[in-house]
């Protein structure tokens, strides 16, 4: 069968993709060291082919705007090069965007095939970490230690924006993923595109939310949710990607300076809609919030920072804290057995200047343990009280259940921005394990007793350590796995500066201690949280800082696959199965790639 690429508008056959006529030899040498050699993007530049906006212009617009240049955009006038070279070069980005089209998609007429919904099945991949616990395992065994070698890209699905954070969902043979303020509904097997919603990206924005990113979408029975960039939740019917209804997840307050923004996938937990908002960079008060899917009307809000007479209070020894940040923009998890629910929250505003806000500063750079019916808070841990050097705590918090140093055990496993790795009793927050998972961590000595820094220097290293990109706890092993990043930077005068190393690190979860790490190439402050998955057939799948996208030995790191990119990598993979074949998914710069034997 022949294979094909494919944009939410047009499909293209790979082959004739990949033919080296002379046109394409010129557009390669003139305009492939930014945006490919084939026109698909690369870590300097958008992808030109298959571009709907390209795919839109005329081959005079296309020949006058390489002309001119953009300037704004980064890109150079071409000018100076020949008519013939230029009109050349226009008349091939227009055959690769428009003449070899093949149907376009005609969403009018609705999808190409009919969706629907069924029980759950242990193929599909329902939340935004695959399950409840954030564990990133998956039990699916198809794809192996041994046959790994040969999995190949099955297709690829492009979308206007070139630092994708998505994790696909999937279920019932139809993938959901998202863009800027965009969903699409693919067909799994193929990427053919089911449905589209999409709306203009909102005005006025700051940080994350204005340069478009979002982790995905949440789906129950006939219902997509999804969250805008100005943190709107949006109901999407399933079948056709028709608005149902959008609430405000932020209430109005008059005369408010903050803007709330939205990048996190909701999680679907007691028929219950949970979001959290971005921002604290700015001066929002966090918090995380429960709709009901029928009409998003409000179940519960718990802010993540106390006002006058709320507990907590006296942690801010200052101003009282109206503008005191604790966003809560990564998806949480989820106990079921206790109905407990646990949320990351960011760091307090302002983030380095502290003049007005003396003490721990509850409940910013925490993990909070919310009743999941009420929002009740049943206990916290606080990583980094008084935070000076935005060390937030939106890192994953992953639910084990396992024999811990000899006995049964319900346990919290957290790789912190502060270099150290944590071990909670998830049942009342008891720490059990705290220990540096980097070789140099001199802002504080260690953790004491009552659970808290023994601080020696604010300001010391290390510089990010881990951050948002998932984790995985793999229950064959019995390995945490995540990447570390060993920085220091920004120090003060007096302190060297270490350049930085990327490692993919796996933990004995008893004692800390790291049992293997592969370094990874590239420089280490490219913004490449990639994060990992680790399934049943005994692999490890992440991304590379350099654009490699691989598969390792759970057991000690060796490489058993590798696929170049080409691109930076922003989002963690997920795997799922259709028709009995497992397949792996990941989002890559501005692409959807699918993986299947």
């Amino acid at each position: 069968m022949q294979k094909l690429l494919k944009t939410g508008l047009m499909l293209i056959s790979l082959e004739a993709w990949a033919q080296q006529a002379p046109p394409q030899q010129l557009f390669a040498s003139r305009c492939g060291g930014c945006h490919g050699e084939d026109g698909r993007g690369s870590a300097k530049g958008p992808g030109l082919g298959m571009n709907p906006r390209v795919a839109e212009q005329s081959v005079e617009q296309i020949r006058a705007y390489i002309e001119r240049g953009n300037s704004g955009a980064g890109m150079p006038s071409f000018a100076d090069l020949p008519a013939d070279e230029l009109m050349t070069i226009s008349r091939h980005l227009r055959r690769l965007n428009v003449e070899m089209i093949v149907g376009p998609v005609n969403a009018a007429a609705g999808p190409s095939r009919k969706i629907t919904w069924g029980a759950p099945q242990p193929g599909d991949w329902l939340t935004y970490d695959g399950n409840y616990s954030a564990n990133r395992y998956s039990p699916l065994k198809q794809i192996t230690n041994s046959n790994v070698s040969s999995l190949k890209l099955k297709w690829v699905f492009p979308i206007s924006y070139f630092g994708l954070e998505v994790t696909p969902l999937a279920a019932d043979g139809v993938m959901y993923v998202t863009g800027p303020n965009q969903v699409f509904a693919l067909d799994a097997v193929n990427g053919n595109p089911l449905w589209t919603y999409s709306r203009p990206q909102s005005p006025g924005l700051v940080g994350d939310s204005r340069l478009g990113t979002n982790k995905g979408v949440a789906i129950l029975r006939d219902k997509v949710f999804f969250v805008t960039d100005n943190a709107r939740l949006l109901a999407l019917d399933r079948a056709t990607g028709k608005l149902l209804w959008e609430k405000p997840m932020a209430p109005s307050a008059p005369g408010e300076r903050h803007t709330y923004g939205g990048t996190l996938a909701p999680l679907i937990v007691n028929d219950m809609v949970i979001v959290g908002v971005a921002g604290a960079d700015e001066g929002i008060r966090g918090f995380i919030a429960a709709f009901k899917p029928e009409d998003g009307s409000l179940v519960w809000r718990r802010w993540t920072v106390p006002r006058s007479g709320e507990p907590g209070i006296e942690t801010w020894k200052g101003k009282e804290p109206l503008h005191g940040g604790g966003s809560s923009w990564l998806t949480g998890s989820y106990d079921p057995s206790t109905d407990t629910l646990y949320w990351a929250t960011g760091n307090p505003f302002p983030s380095r200047d502290d003049t007005d806000r003396p003490g721990d500063n509850l409940y910013t750079d925490s993990v909070l343990a919310l009743n999941a019916k009420t929002g009740e808070l049943k206990w916290h841990y606080q990583f980094t009280p008084h935070d000076r050097k935005d060390r937030d705590a939106t890192e994953p918090n992953v639910l084990v259940d396992t024999v811990y140093k000899g006995k049964p055990s319900k346990l919290l496993l957290h790789a912190d921005r502060n270099g150290f790795f944590y071990v909670l009793d998830r049942t009342n927050g008891k720490l059990l394990l705290a220990k540096p998972f980097l070789r140099r961590v001199d802002w504080a000595s260690g953790i004491g007793p009552d659970g808290k820094p023994v601080v020696k220097d604010e300001l010391g290293c290390p510089a990010d350590a881990a951050n948002w990109d998932a984790a995985a706890f793999s229950p064959t092993t019995g390995l945490y796995y995540f990447m570390a990043l060993e920085e220091c930077v920004g120090k003060p005068t007096g302190y060297p500066e270490q350049t930085g190393q990327r490692h993919l690190r796996a933990l004995n979860i008893e004692t800390g201690e790291i049992v293997w790490e592969v370094p990874q190439p590239g420089p280490a402050r490219a913004k490449t949280w990639t994060g990992v998955l680790a399934t049943a057939g005994g692999m490890l799948f992440y991304g590379k800082p350099n654009g490699g996208f691989e598969a390792v030995d759970q057991r000690n790191g060796k490489t058993l696959w590798h696929f170049d990119t080409n691109v930076r990598m922003k989002a963690p993979p997920m795997t799922f199965t259709v028709k009995g074949k497992q397949y792996v998914a990941v989002a890559a710069g501005p692409n959807i790639l699918c993986f299947g034997l």
